[in-house]
């Protein structure tokens, strides 16, 4: 039998505790809807102070999820991007906008 047969699989458990992170499961959907700028998430991602966003940001780094891209410009321009990791969660972030939007009613979202 293999693993994720199992009633309680560790690697989607831990998974759902990466991206299940409060504003993660939000700055991974902008990403994929190729918003890649710091500013530009802090404004499509409401109430997501800098610091959460920052802290958020490098715990994807740190997955492997995001990369973080510096252009050598003036002044110096840094964009976020999905990785093929990261790229690959498309079909369960838009599983679960499907989910939620049949399922999960607006006043529930404040």
């Amino acid at each position: 039998m293999d693993i994720t047969d199992t009633a309680f699989c560790p690697r989607y458990h831990r998974a759902v505790e990466v991206i299940g992170k409060r504003w993660t499961g939000a700055i991974v959907r902008a990403l994929l809807l190729d918003v890649n700028r710091f500013a530009d998430l802090r404004v499509v991602v409401p109430g997501l102070s800098d610091r959460m966003l920052t802290e958020r940001l490098k715990e994807l780094q740190d997955e492997g999820i995001v990369e973080r891209i510096v252009h050598d410009e003036t002044p110096v321009r840094i964009e976020y991007k999905l990785t093929q990791k990261g790229l690959e969660l498309h079909d369960a972030v838009y599983a679960l906008s499907r989910w939620a939007d049949r399922w999960v009613p607006l006043d529930a979202t404040t």
